[in-house]
């Protein structure tokens, strides 16, 4: 069987272009994106909320505020739970499936927010930050592959881009919050605990919803996989769809049925698509964005702006343009491809950061602070203006859609365990090198680390757009094996045919 003629190929909507879907063409679809999305609601809302109550925490804990180190620890002991989340995440999703990861998560992260909001002493108030991490990190990498899995090709992008777009609105509302309830006794808490809330909404929802009809079929049980399929594409679409799953039913028959971490380095092609989808999801936290995002309000203070009701208010503005841009990344993703937007984010990034970095070294010798403290502003947003469209659903997505079937749900989880733990090792540091090397010379580092997303993005990540599962697997066969998959494959066709 050649590309050109497999089940489920682009080539089915080259020849009917009048079934190609549309992003609010199928309502169900729509639906089961936005309530997996919350998922990435939970996610944005507890890197955003964090950062306006530090503010008052510290007021609160003498300690906190004595200690750069206990900051930190409050800000990324979240991540440590996410990288324990998302590490037994992949295997949560392949066992018991997507549905079942979600509704766990939720659990999880309900009682993190009870926890915080009743912490007696900042060491119970990172237990309950702990246990937050774990239901955001086993979500943050379900939610894209739940997602992913039940999306036409040709919207799969824009769709997974959803996700992003709720963790930016998360963010977004995380500063709302932090502003409703600066004058409120018990401010924090309130901040950190009202959090279940959207928790409490998405495991009620996710009752009624159905599991990812990818996982239903290979675990044998089709008629509910093709019931859900049938809500998604009409009757000559959806057979040829349920053949694409039989197909590649029939080829994960013949390999292994459970896959160990280890078997992902084993596979030549596995192994790229995981050093790219890993790489993505690295470069993604080293070029800076949830340090911006969980000490923006700290980094307005460095700037010059001490009061904590202004603070949060231009981080509010800094949120509000990283939602924008993370809509204008959903269109931009199925239209322009994943490879470019993200490198013409990243070119972006560059020049912010380099901007953010001048502003600072100029604040340190210069005599204008008000000058260089709107220019450091004006730094933020760029930053933000250009990397939420790219480098913001770019990673998410294309690990939603790079990996075979059989690997996927172990490969997620992976990959989103790099970006917790590279997320963990920027914000864990971020105050600390500040005070050690300058914020300035701190910025000008991640500047570099952007250059070198950039040159890898160029040379490691392939472009996915419009492909289906299928096709994207065989990008990874020609990159492992060149000419000699080509013949081997033109050899296994002939004999099909003969």
């Amino acid at each position: 069987m050649t590309l050109e003629s497999a089940p489920g190929s682009s080539g089915y909507l080259d020849m009917f272009p009048d079934r190609r879907m549309s992003y609010f063409s199928n309502q169900y679809v729509l639906g089961l994106t936005v309530i997996s999305g919350i998922s990435g609601l939970l996610f944005g809302y507890d890197t955003g909320v964090i950062s306006g109550a530090l503010l008052y925490i510290k007021d609160d804990f003498e300690a906190v505020k004595q200690s750069s180190f206990l900051q930190e620890t409050i800000v990324s002991m979240a991540l440590v739970g996410a990288i324990i989340g998302a590490a037994s995440g992949g295997w949560i999703n392949d066992a018991y499936g997507r549905k079942k990861a979600t509704l766990l998560a939720d659990v999880i992260f309900t009682a993190g927010s009870i926890v915080m909001a009743a912490a007696p002493d900042p060491y119970v108030l990172i237990l309950g930050r702990l246990l937050v991490g774990m239901g955001v990190g086993i979500a943050s990498m379900t939610a894209p592959v739940y997602i992913a899995e039940a999306s036409p090709s040709e919207v799969r992008g824009g769709l997974v881009g959803t996700n992003v777009l709720m963790i930016t609105g998360g963010q977004f509302i995380s500063y709302l919050v932090n502003l409703a309830f600066t004058e409120v006794p018990g401010t924090w808490r309130w901040m950190l605990g009202v959090s279940a809330v959207p928790a409490i909404i998405q495991f009620i929802c996710m009752l009624f919803m159905p599991e990812s009809p990818r996982w239903l079929f290979m675990k044998s049980d089709k008629d509910k996989a093709i019931a859900v399929l049938a809500k998604i594409y009409d009757l000559a679409r959806l057979e040829d769809e349920v053949d694409h799953l039989y197909a590649a039913e029939e080829e994960e028959r013949q390999k292994k049925n459970t896959v160990r971490y280890w078997d992902v380095f084993k596979s030549k092609e596995v192994r790229l698509a995981f050093l790219a989808g890993g790489g993505l999801q690295a470069f993604q936290q080293f070029t800076g964005i949830n340090t911006v995002m969980y000490y923006s309000p700290t980094i307005v203070q460095m700037a010059g702006f001490h009061s904590n009701q202004l603070a949060l208010l231009i981080s509010l503005a800094v949120a509000g343009t990283n939602a924008a841009g993370s809509i204008v990344g959903i269109y931009c993703i199925d239209h322009f491809g994943r490879k470019k937007l993200a490198l013409s984010s990243l070119s972006g990034v560059i020049v912010s950061l380099l901007i953010l970095a001048g502003a600072f070294f100029g604040q340190s010798y210069g005599s204008s602070n008000s000058f260089y403290g709107l220019l450091a502003v004006i730094g933020l947003a760029l930053y933000i203006a250009f990397f939420s469209p790219g480098m913001g659903p770019v990673p998410w997505t294309v690990n939603s859609e790079i990996y075979p079937e059989q690997y996927r749900g172990v490969c997620g989880g992976m990959s989103a365990t790099v970006n917790w733990i590279s997320n963990l090792i920027v914000s864990q540091t971020f105050l600390s090198v500040a005070e050690a090397v300058g914020t300035g010379t701190t910025f000008l580092i991640f500047a570099g680390i952007a250059v070198s997303a950039f040159v890898f993005v160029a040379i490691f990540v392939p472009e996915t757009q419009g492909l289906t599962f299928q096709e994207v697997e065989q990008i990874w066969k020609k990159r492992a094996w060149g000419s000699s998959y080509n013949t081997e494959s033109l050899i296994e066709d002939s004999s099909q045919g003969a």
